[in-house]
């Protein structure tokens, strides 16, 4: 285990995208890196897939709608097998049925240290899926809104210290989570499965880097985490710099 800082990579680009065209993006990413890459290990980042199985552990390459446009976020190995893939391959993806051409906008470099504070954080987190199969079954059965709100505040927790156990980092102190906004659930389809997703803003003592993902199918864009007190400097920063 490490506290060392997580090398972090956001690229964004200037192709606008829909949050149902993400996995899309995806795909055209990972059918390019086929081709531009021969290792097959730098293939498992790219999708988690291995042979048949998968990667059961933190996603290193996550696939975004950052303000509204197609955005890459690599983490730690993810963001040297990011490297090789843009030097050897084409900007031309097929997303879907069309022919795209990828256009960089800004790569941010972000070293960040992944740590439990004195203080806390204050985030909001953007299409987060906490509830699976089983764990949806006990959140409908109950009742009270305190009841549910203590519920999902102890899977964020589980979501935080799964990501940091994913990026080898040890969290041995205390952390503590709040929910402090939680807007009505709302569906989505994700290979034709509906589930409950929630936008949410919450504190917590550890810090954690903007944009990354928290949650079920954090890899396609799904619980991404946004600094609230600096989202709008975050945001003029992405189109400003600084630029890599």
């Amino acid at each position: 285990m490490t506290t060392e800082r997580q090398k972090i990579l956001t690229i964004l680009f200037d192709n606008e995208l829909s949050y149902q065209e993400v996995p899309l993006f995806r795909g055209a990413i990972i059918q390019a890196a086929r081709t531009a890459i021969n290792a097959e290990s730098a293939h498992v980042l790219f999708h988690n897939h291995l042979g048949e199985g998968f990667r059961f552990s933190y996603p290193l390459i996550q696939y975004k709608r950052i303000y509204g446009k197609a955005a890459i976020v690599c983490i730690g190995d993810g963001t040297e097998v990011i490297g090789d893939f843009f030097s050897s391959s084409s900007p031309m993806v097929q997303l879907g049925d069309k022919t795209t051409m990828l256009r960089i906008a800004r790569i941010l470099a972000q070293p960040f240290l992944i740590k439990v504070w004195d203080s806390s954080f204050k985030y909001s987190i953007r299409r987060w899926m906490p509830l699976n199969s089983q764990n949806y079954s006990k959140y409908m059965e109950m009742d009270d809104l305190v009841g549910k709100i203590e519920f999902l505040q102890r899977i964020l927790t589980g979501n935080i210290l799964s990501m940091a156990k994913g990026l080898g980092v040890d969290l041995t102190d205390p952390i503590t989570v709040k929910l402090t906004h939680l807007d009505s659930p709302f569906i989505v389809a994700v290979k034709s499965v509906k589930m409950m997703t929630f936008n949410a803003e919450f504190t917590t003592n550890v810090s954690l880097p903007q944009f990354i993902g928290l949650g079920k199918d954090a890899s396609i864009g799904f619980g991404t985490l946004f600094r609230t007190e600096s989202e709008r400097h975050q945001q003029k920063q992405s189109e400003n710099g600084p630029i890599i």
